[in-house]
């Protein structure tokens, strides 16, 4: 993805590369939203009146989910990056998602593009609730029982391998967001993640090139880096991209290219402290 001209860059500083309007092939998906100032409720009846057109047999349970977090970093004699390694850089992002009383997820087809056991994945819990009223409606028997759970990101990636296909729903504020960043454009294909490469910084030998899920978090954290700025001054120092773009760039680029240096930080979190909870 090619940043607007207003927007400062760094060539060392991965970040999406592939432009914003190309299709994403990565098996995460997620829908865009029509209008950036839409209200949450016709943003989830948006989604969830297209996707939900009748409800799948749920699965697989999320003990699974746990069976694959990523273990310890060891070392790979491949050159890219791997599965766990990828999923390493997720570590502690909460989403969450409704399942039956089995623990089981809930899955959903889209009529539009015929996927099926498609597992929805909210980054607001208010939407995960908004999406337990609905299975609850649409579905009294299997809503019995439902309950909004909340799963890592981490835990999520390793479980594509399972052939499930995950869609987002991202935050609307978000959205509207890296809308203000993107003039000229008017839906934002994915999940918005921001970045600085004021931000970088190199701990323990390691270096660290932090992207956030929340425009409001990396703004409080370039106030601290740039003693006080704000404003549109901290906006220019802002690149917007997507979770999806991010991601397979991370996993078809090679060991010491950069993108292994990414580490995405929980909303409501600071790098430090987020380092500090990842490496304890």
């Amino acid at each position: 993805m090619a940043p607007p001209d207003s927007i400062s860059t760094c060539s060392s500083l991965p970040l999406a590369a592939a432009p914003m309007s190309e299709p994403t092939p990565f098996p995460f998906a997620a829908s865009p939203l029509p209008n950036p100032l839409v209200a949450t409720a016709s943003f989830l009846q948006h989604h969830l009146s297209r996707l939900a057109s009748h409800l799948n047999v749920p699965r697989p349970a999320l003990a699974a989910a746990a069976a694959r977090t990523p273990g310890p970093q060891g070392a790979s004699l491949s050159l890219s990056l791997a599965p766990d390694e990828v999923a390493r850089a997720l570590t502690g992002t909460p989403v969450f998602t409704v399942c039956n009383s089995s623990n089981e997820f809930v899955l959903v087809s889209d009529p539009a593009t015929g996927l099926r056991s498609l597992g929805l994945l909210c980054f607001r819990s208010e939407d995960a609730d908004a999406l337990l009223s609905h299975v609850r409606t649409r579905q009294p028997v299997l809503g019995k029982g439902a309950k909004v759970v909340p799963i890592t990101l981490d835990q999520v990636y390793m479980l594509k391998a399972e052939g499930i296909a995950f869609r987002f729903l991202p935050d609307p504020l978000q959205i509207k967001n890296a809308l203000e960043m993107k003039s000229g454009l008017t839906a934002f294909d994915g999940v918005p993640v921001f970045q600085s490469d004021l931000l970088v910084v190199k701990k323990q030998k390691k270096r660290y090139c932090p992207v956030y899920f929340q425009k409001e978090d990396i703004e409080r954290e370039l106030t601290r880096a740039s003693k006080g700025s704000r404003g549109s001054a901290l906006s220019k120092k802002i690149m917007v991209g997507s979770l999806e773009d991010v991601l397979k760039k991370m996993e078809i680029n090679e060991r010491d290219s950069g993108w292994d240096d990414l580490i995405f930080i929980p909303p409501g979190k600071s790098l430090n402290q987020h380092i500090n909870e990842v490496s304890a």
